[in-house]
């Protein structure tokens, strides 16, 4: 019995000093992307770095003793320490928001991608109308998704994409589209569309898009300088800017595309990603990763950020409401 003991606790010390050690150098890896965009690529599984820290912590503290305690609880807590300098801004932000009622002339938005293998299209399009949302932008509306698109285009009296045309990223608004077009497929491929609806208060234009992944490093950093020199086309103060952008808020890609953009960025902290049964063979009991995002420009402040519910997507919908100043 002594025997078996002392082999279950050699496991579990051997467990806790494994996570600090790995969650300690990804966490030192992320910290990199300041400067190199392929370790940036790994900032995106910072919460997972995270957890280890906390498992080192936990276990290291738990069954360790002396000096071997204190090199385990010591390289959680660094790894907790670096995750802190990667995520902390943004769960303050998130923590600091402060929702209030929405007003019938604010401007509710539903960003969603909806996903070529969606596995329950008519779910996620009853959800969709049970919004009344004013914008609705979608991407992957090809594939399984394509009833959705159909319906959504009945519905909706305007819509970014003509009639004939294939489209990847939609955006459908009771609004006039004064406006509407895509991006050049010049350069890097960036699939993405863009209208200006007519309002009371002036005009705006609405962007969705949906970015490559993050690995290999290099496209998805072309793709947003590509999307900056668009936005820059419309200005900054009344653009409001959707999408999946494959990217978390914890990246220093984003990060910089933040600056560049001059939006600010009310999605903070909200995981959209995984959703449920994301592949085939693999799904996940609730979303850890922020990658849907919406922008807006100083003229709109945001009075609800929500997320929805899992609808046969890999993504959740994410529903912000503006209100414009």
């Amino acid at each position: 019995m002594r025997l078996i003991i002392q082999l279950l606790s050699l496991l579990v010390r051997g467990t806790a000093l494994m996570l600090g050690l790995v969650g300690f150098g990804m966490t030192a890896a992320c910290l990199g992307g300041a400067w190199s965009d392929r370790l940036d690529a790994f900032t995106h599984a910072a919460p997972v770095w995270a957890m280890m820290g906390v498992g080192a912590v936990v276990l290291g503290g738990i069954f360790a003793r002396n000096g071997e305690r204190w090199v385990m609880v010591g390289l959680g807590a660094a790894t907790l320490l670096g995750g802190a300098v990667l995520m902390g801004p943004d769960l303050w932000a998130a923590w600091r928001f402060k929702p209030a009622t929405p007003v019938a002339s604010d401007l509710k938005i539903v960003q969603f991608n909806v996903w070529h293998e969606n596995r329950t299209p008519e779910k996620s399009l009853a959800w969709i109308l049970a919004q009344d949302a004013d914008v609705v932008i979608i991407e992957e509306g090809a594939g399984s998704a394509w009833p959705l698109v159909k319906a959504l285009r009945a519905t909706y009296p305007f819509a970014s994409c003509e009639k004939g045309s294939s489209c990847e990223t939609w955006i459908f608004s009771r609004k006039k589209m004064i406006a509407r077009g895509g991006i050049p497929m010049d350069g890097p491929y960036l699939s993405a569309a863009w209208a200006t609806l007519a309002d009371a208060k002036g005009p705006f234009t609405v962007t969705g898009v949906h970015y490559t992944w993050p690995v290999p490093a290099g496209p998805q950093q072309a793709q947003g300088r590509k999307l900056a020199q668009l936005i820059a086309r419309f200005g900054a103060k009344s653009t409001i800017l959707t999408g999946d952008f494959n990217s978390t808020p914890w990246s220093f890609t984003l990060k910089r595309q933040d600056k560049t953009l001059g939006l600010r960025r009310w999605t903070r902290a909200l995981p959209s990603w995984p959703a449920s049964k994301f592949s085939r063979v693999m799904a996940a009991p609730a979303p850890f990763l922020p990658i849907d995002h919406v922008y807006a420009g100083s003229e709109w402040h945001a009075v609800r950020v929500e997320r929805g519910p899992a609808l046969g997507s890999d993504h959740r919908p994410v529903v912000v409401t503006l209100r414009r100043k």
